[in-house]
């Protein structure tokens, strides 16, 4: 393994946080762990030369790469799905009855491989069913990863990453592939819109509100200043009555924010 030299290392850490609001100075190993065959496979000997090419590079291509290797896109089908159920039972019936135009808008922020936004886009088909046609219901889900993003585009996952999927969704919104894969059918898929942000934009570009905003086990890379900032971003992008969903790792400084906390990982804009 490459070992990272001082200056090296907190000149990569200060980039990083500065310009993704990832937290990495206690995630040395990791780092070093995951950017050692990186760097030998682009041919240079150590990793001073490696982080000058990432920063030199015009293109930012070399840079994605890197986020990419040491992001960790960890998810799975239903993961904490407690909060898959309040949203089919309280929050679905809650923005039925009370969005009159119709028009639902969800954000999955930091969607990694796409699995929340799949699921989210078929708890609404079963909720809505007929009554969906009178509805605006695509789901807007971003991430920082491309690699991330285009594995959820394909829509292409294993059987063990839907292990914890309830059957009925299961053989009604994939279709199985060779090798024991599954796809997610095209009715779900065209239901969510991907693309690549960074939730360290200063300004989000959005026109509307958010009535649902997920974004969970997202800001375990952010220091305590990087999530107060964001929560209260997502806060002014929230509609009122909306809700925020985050992961059960994470908390909200209950001081710095207008949100109420409804339940365990779950706010809510009143």
């Amino acid at each position: 393994m490459i070992e990272i030299k001082d200056k090296d290392f907190h000149k990569l850490i200060t980039h990083i946080k500065s310009n993704y609001g990832i937290e990495l100075k206690d995630k040395r190993v990791l780092v070093e762990g995951r950017l050692s065959n990186l760097i030998l496979e682009k041919g240079f000997e150590n990793f001073s030369q490696y982080l000058q090419n990432v920063l030199d590079d015009k293109t930012g291509n070399e840079m994605q790469t890197l986020i990419n290797k040491i992001t960790t896109n960890y998810t799975f089908f239903m993961r904490e799905s407690v909060h898959f159920d309040f949203f089919n039972k309280v929050v679905l019936p809650y923005i039925e009855e009370n969005t009159r135009d119709k028009d639902l808008r969800i954000w999955s922020a930091g969607c990694s491989s796409g699995e929340e936004a799949y699921t989210l886009a078929m708890l609404i088909a079963e909720h809505f069913e007929e009554r969906k046609v009178n509805w605006d219901t695509k789901i807007l889900a971003t991430d920082i990863s491309q690699q991330a993003l285009k594995k959820a585009k394909a829509g292409l996952y294993s059987a063990e990453s839907l292990n914890n999927m309830p059957k009925d969704l299961k053989y009604k919104y994939f279709v199985k592939e060779d090798n024991d894969m599954y796809k997610v059918s095209d009715k779900i898929k065209n239901e969510v819109v991907f693309g690549e942000f960074n939730l360290m934009e200063e300004i989000f570009p959005f026109k509307k509100k958010f009535h649902i905003i997920f974004c969970r086990n997202v800001m375990i890379y952010f220091d305590q200043k990087t999530k107060d900032k964001l929560v209260n971003k997502f806060y002014n992008h929230t509609e009122k009555g909306g809700y925020l969903f985050i992961g059960h790792s994470e908390f909200v400084n209950k001081e710095d924010t207008n949100y109420k906390h409804i339940m365990p990982a779950v706010y809510r804009k009143l």
